[in-house]
C-alpha cells in the first residue's frame, strides 16, 4: 500500500499542519485557556460576595453573558487563523491566547449552553466546570502528543478501522453511562474507556434510564449518592473551585439560622 495512503487512515489529526509552529502555540493556548477561566470565574465569585464590587455588563436592560465576549474571542482568533495564514511566531501563539482566554469565557458557562438559561450559581451549573475539567485533560493529551484511539504508527486500512471500532465501542458505553471523564480520556488512553464501560452507570444516564431495573437503579443511586464519600469529595473541591451553589448556599444559612 502507498505510504500517503496508510498516513490519512491513521488519523494523524495532530501531525504538522501549515499553521502549526511546534508544541508552542497548544501550550500557549492551554494556559491562557486556564487562566481565563479561574480569573473569570474568580470575578464572578467576587460579584456575588463583595458588594462594592462592579456587576456584570449590562446593555439595555439585558445582562451580557461572558459566554458572549467568549464566543466573539473565538470567532476572532478563527477569522485571523484562516485569514492571515500562514502565521509564524509570535502571531501564532497570539492567536492561541486569543483563542484560550474565548474558550475559557465560554466554557465557564457551558450549562447556559445546554439550559438554555441561567443556571450560573445552581446545581445544575456546576457542568460547566465538569466541562472545563474535561476539556484540559484533552488539551493536556492533545499538548503531550498522545494520539486518539491508541493509532501510534501507520497501518492497513482494515486494522486502523478495526482499532478505531474498537475503542469507539467503549468510549461511547462509558459516555453513555455517564462517564464522559473516562469516554474523552479512553479516546487516547483505551484502558480508561474500558473502565468505564464495565462499571455501574450513573442513575440519570441515559444507559441506566433505558436498560436498569428498578433493583440495578437503586444500586446505582446509592453507588453515587452525593453523601458517598468520593461525591462529598468531589462536592468539596468543585465548591473550591466554582463556589457552592445557590441551593447550597441557603441549606447552610438555615442550618446555622
Amino acid at each position: 500500500m502507498h505510504p500517503a495512503s496508510a498516513a490519512i487512515v491513521s488519523v494523524h489529526i495532530f501531525g504538522d499542519h501549515p499553521l502549526r509552529s511546534g508544541r508552542g502555540a497548544p501550550v500557549v493556548g492551554r494556559i491562557a485557556f486556564l487562566v481565563s477561566f479561574l480569573a473569570i470565574r474568580t470575578i464572578a465569585r467576587l460579584t456575588r460576595s463583595v458588594s462594592w464590587w462592579p456587576g456584570g455588563v449590562q446593555s439595555g436592560g439585558v445582562h451580557l453573558h461572558h459566554l458572549v465576549w467568549g464566543i466573539c474571542l473565538i470567532l476572532v482568533s478563527a477569522f485571523i487563523a484562516f485569514a492571515a495564514a500562514p502565521l509564524r511566531a509570535p502571531w501564532w501563539h497570539i492567536d492561541a491566547v486569543i483563542f484560550g482566554i474565548g474558550a475559557g469565557f465560554t466554557l465557564d458557562e457551558f450549562a447556559l449552553w445546554v439550559h438554555l438559561k441561567d443556571v450560573y450559581w445552581t446545581r445544575e451549573g456546576r457542568s460547566s466546570v465538569d466541562a472545563v475539567v474535561v476539556a484540559v485533560a484533552f488539551a493536556g493529551l492533545v499538548v503531550a502528543g498522545t494520539r486518539p484511539f491508541g493509532l501510534d504508527d501507520p497501518g492497513s486500512i482494515g486494522g486502523t478501522i478495526g482499532t478505531v471500532a474498537f475503542v469507539l465501542t467503549f468510549v461511547l458505553l462509558s459516555a453513555a453511562k455517564g462517564r464522559v471523564f473516562l469516554a474523552v480520556l479512553g479516546m487516547f488512553i483505551p484502558i480508561l474507556a474500558l473502565i468505564g464501560a464495565i462499571q455501574l452507570a450513573r442513575p440519570h444516564s441515559i444507559w441506566a434510564r433505558r436498560l436498569y431495573d428498578q433493583h440495578k437503579l437503586q444500586r446505582a443511586e446509592k453507588r453515587y449518592a452525593p453523601t458517598s464519600r468520593l461525591s462529598r469529595l468531589g462536592t468539596w473541591l468543585g465548591d473550591l473551585l466554582a463556589g457552592a451553589p445557590s441551593e447550597a448556599s441557603a441549606q447552610s444559612e438555615k442550618r446555622s439560622g
